[in-house]
């Protein structure tokens, strides 16, 4: 069984590196990406099954991001995070696709089990 491609998104590099060690001791082959270029590219090329995206990341805001993510694959499912006050910036988000958010600081035990819900539901009969 092939390991289920998780990608996060960032321009903070702590947050980069804990994110991937949570998740790759979950079993997932994770990417990381810190700006919005490099995560489209990783986005083309690998074609992960969820994106952890920060709404706030220089160059490319993750609403634009979230927007070209979807253009290249609308199937891939996207958990925003957020700073605390970006609500219009949310509900937004949650227009253009994307599941659910976390407030940062989020709980990394919560952030656990709603990726874990995310890759592990059974899929859908496509009848």
């Amino acid at each position: 069984m092939d390991k289920k491609k998780l990608l996060i998104v960032d321009d903070q590099n702590g947050i980069r590196i804990l994110l991937t060690e949570v998740f790759n001791s979950e079993g997932y082959n994770t990417f990381q990406a810190a700006n919005g270029k490099l995560a489209l590219e990783l986005v083309q090329r690998e074609s992960p099954d969820l994106v952890l995206l920060d709404m706030k990341i220089p160059g490319m805001d993750g609403l634009e991001i979230l927007k070209y993510i979807k253009e290249i694959n609308v199937d891939i499912n996207v958990i925003m995070m957020t700073a605390y006050g970006e609500l219009d910036m949310i509900k937004e988000a949650t227009d253009l696709g994307a599941l659910m958010h976390f407030t940062k600081p989020f709980d990394i035990d919560e952030m656990r089990v709603a990726v874990n819900t995310q890759l592990n539901k059974p899929l859908e009969n496509y009848n």
